[in-house]
């Protein structure tokens, strides 16, 4: 059952959440954006993807926190949390508004659509503002650039699209997500603040839920593929095999996650890929 999300509320008393208002099947009710801090400037993660709607409520927000925007972090280069930030440059009436976020790995040019560009941090770098310390974590998989940010006041994680708070996430490197997932848990959250859906407050076992669940999904695949061989599966086979009860709109997704456990499989020596055809094929070894 998915959890209510209302456009505009605080989390905590230095944590309030302002919703993209862009609800999709991949983005859930919205992406999560958050003002941090106790001040009158205060942080701000993510920006959604540019949607009136959302710039509305952010003012409604800052008029209610009685605060401005002292700089933009942002979690990772998809439109749905990096696409809004010429509208909050205008919002905030800056052309220098600060924007902050990882560098795609490999490097490579990145500008803001305003004509600006981003300010590279780091892993292990501090981001603060009064009432909050940000602490900010390379997190890769997701995507190549994903940060999470650990909010030391609370011992909270900000996961972007690391962890959400329904469902698991998509990844484009299995191996670096996985790694990403056991150094999140390492920190023994007290919460987690996702990229999408509700607060996570179980956060360790949500975290060794979601390990659990990618660590089966790979025994799912192989024992599919087990059982036949000789036989090479393409992504596409595999998901209509291992994921029976899934929807419509949810199928272009499982396959990217199958190819992922693919090419980790592969990468580990436990199945082949076999050349030729339309379409990528693995098997196991003969």
């Amino acid at each position: 059952m998915t959890t209510h999300l209302p456009k505009l509320q605080r989390l905590s008393e230095r944590v309030f959440r302002v919703l993209g208002c862009n609800p999709g099947a991949v983005t859930m009710q919205g992406t999560n954006t958050y003002l941090v801090g106790s001040g009158n400037r205060q942080i701000l993660i993510d920006t959604g993807e540019g949607v009136p709607e959302y710039n509305d409520c952010m003012k409604q927000a800052c008029l209610q926190l009685n605060c401005s925007i002292q700089e933009v972090i942002i979690t990772h280069w998809h439109l749905d949390h990096s696409g809004g930030v010429s509208d909050i440059r205008r919002l905030t009436n800056s052309v220098n508004l600060k924007v902050s976020k990882l560098p795609r790995v490999p490097f490579q040019e990145e500008t803001i659509d305003y004509g600006g560009g981003y300010t590279f941090v780091s892993h292990g770098g501090l981001i603060t503002t009064d009432g909050a310390t940000l602490r900010v974590l390379h997190t890769p998989g997701h995507t190549d650039d994903h940060m999470a940010l650990l909010l030391e006041e609370e011992g909270a994680v900000f996961s972007g699209d690391c962890v959400l708070g329904e469902t698991t996430a998509v990844f484009e490197n299995l191996r670096d997500y996985m790694n990403s997932l056991k150094a999140i848990m390492n920190l023994v959250p007290s919460l987690i603040y996702p990229g999408h859906g509700p607060v996570v407050r179980n956060a360790v076992g949500w975290l060794k839920n979601y390990i659990t669940h990618r660590e089966q999904r790979e025994m799912q695949l192989l024992s599919a593929m087990q059982a036949e061989p000789s036989h090479s599966y393409t992504p596409s086979d595999l998901v209509s095999i291992v994921y029976t009860d899934i929807p419509t709109n949810l199928v272009r997704l499982a396959i990217i996650n199958v190819h992922q456990h693919l090419t980790k499989l592969e990468e580990e020596g436990k199945i082949v890929k076999v050349e030729g055809g339309k379409e990528e094929q693995w098997r196991c070894h003969l």
